[in-house]
């Protein structure tokens, strides 16, 4: 329980330090299973469709990774409004258990040259199932963390889930560079990739028990005790809290279409379009995203102190001016590619320490888990899910030199959203 003292100083608890360590190590596994799909996406390709046409194996590839975002909606509406009637504890534990199930499918399904069709029919099942359990998970965990913290530190607290996110991610992109560094082609086709996928599995299952082992927050637990959860906290959210919906899907646009490009994917559009080693590309994703992870608590104090409209304006205009000379300075060789990465993440790390927190303080505990959960999972599915099939088909089609319009444009939009959105820094948070 958090003391008067605590929250006058703005000093975590023991209870909030461990529930925020306990949240973040949960979440890092779970988001490992997530990435290991687009970083292993080239392999995937060649083992679950038919050969002939890279391209279009590929392509088919990334579409399975779209439809999977289709799940996240659902999965949010379902999963959140589980989280908000029933706990954030217990949203969270279903969640990771249904990743990492899903992960131990992928690595055990025999591939197109032995199964035929139903090789990428299973991989599009276990992918919709991985959407479902990440369209519910984004809710409940950045629920659980902000609702966890301290005042005057939420986006501190906050900004821990997208350390998560992106340790899960720079996990991942470990496995990926130790794979395709140490493992001859054949080796890393036959067994290595799965191999990654089993360790991802057994992950979510460390997660699944650390989150077994953390108590609720008081926000649920206080909203509990009142009777103010509800039977159907969709529908509360939709009726009550429409204009904090809306904000919600607009913060998340330009956020995760960047996210996306260049935090999941860069590494398999660079290996494509310039021709760079898939192994250097991984490598220099690897090394950036150290940084990324390091620095996200930083920026989350920051905008615990400048306030969530400045440090989000500067990463949305930041893409709007800069997209166009950073992508066009891709090229095929290490350096190029880590400045270019480099650059946009530090960019990313001012939606990404405030995403979480800036969602949850729009709405009240009893709808929290999801009005954070189905907006974004939706702008998720429509913006984040595609990027790397439209940005992929753009370079197929050559017109990659489009690609700065599509970042830029996303930009604007939540450049828009940011601007005209009140100051939620020093509100009331129940």
């Amino acid at each position: 329980m958090r003391t008067d003292t605590a929250i006058s100083a703005g000093k975590m608890t023991r209870a909030q330090r461990k529930a925020i360590v306990a949240g973040t190590i949960g979440n890092t596994v779970e988001w490992v299973d997530w990435a290991l799909y687009s970083i292993f996406a080239k392999i995937i390709s060649q083992e679950f469709f038919p050969g002939g046409d890279e391209a279009v194996a590929l392509l088919s590839t990334l579409a399975v990774f779209a439809v999977g975002f289709v799940m996240r909606p659902i999965g949010a509406a379902v999963l959140g409004g589980y989280a908000d009637r029933h706990g954030r504890k217990k949203g969270l534990t279903l969640t990771v258990g249904l990743m990492a199930g899903a992960s131990f499918v992928i690595a055990l399904t025999p591939g197109y040259d032995a199964i035929g069709l139903f090789a990428p029919l299973v991989l599009l099942l276990a992918r919709l199932l991985q959407g479902f359990s990440a369209g519910g998970e984004f809710g409940s965990s950045s629920a659980f963390l902000v609702e966890s913290a301290a005042a005057g530190r939420r986006a501190f607290a906050g900004s821990w889930q997208q350390v998560s996110v992106g340790g899960g991610v720079l996990v991942a992109s470990l496995m990926g560079t130790i794979a395709t560094s140490a493992l001859s082609d054949a080796a890393l086709h036959s067994w290595g990739w799965r191999v990654a996928f089993v360790l991802g599995g057994l992950l979510g299952l460390i997660g699944l028990w650390l989150r077994v082992s953390v108590e609720d927050t008081d926000s649920f637990t206080r909203a509990r005790s009142d009777g103010r959860t509800r039977t159907n906290p969709l529908k509360a959210m939709f009726v009550e809290h429409p204009g904090a919906a809306l904000r919600v899907a607009g913060i998340t646009i330009a956020g995760t279409l960047t996210y996306y490009i260049w935090v999941n994917y860069l590494p398999t559009y660079a290996n494509i379009t310039t021709g760079i080693p898939l192994s250097q590309a991984l490598l220099s994703q690897t090394l950036c995203l150290v940084v990324f992870v390091v620095a996200l608590p930083f920026v989350g104090i920051l905008s615990d102190r400048v306030g969530r409209k400045t440090t989000l304006g500067v990463f949305a205009g930041g893409f709007v001016v800069l997209s166009w000379p950073l992508l066009n300075l891709l090229g095929n060789s290490f350096w190029s590619l880590f400045l270019v990465q480099l650059v946009g993440m530090v960019l990313v790390l001012g939606y990404s320490a405030n995403c979480a927190v800036i969602m949850a303080e729009q709405f009240p505990p009893e709808v929290r888990a999801t009005g954070i959960a189905l907006p974004y999972a939706l702008a998720v599915a429509l913006f984040g899910g595609t990027a790397p099939y439209i940005t992929t088909w753009l370079n197929d089609i050559g017109h990659s030199d489009l690609l700065w319009l599509y970042v830029s444009g996303s930009a604007l939009i939540s450049l828009i959203v940011y601007l005209t959105m009140p100051e939620t820094k020093d509100e009331e948070f129940a």
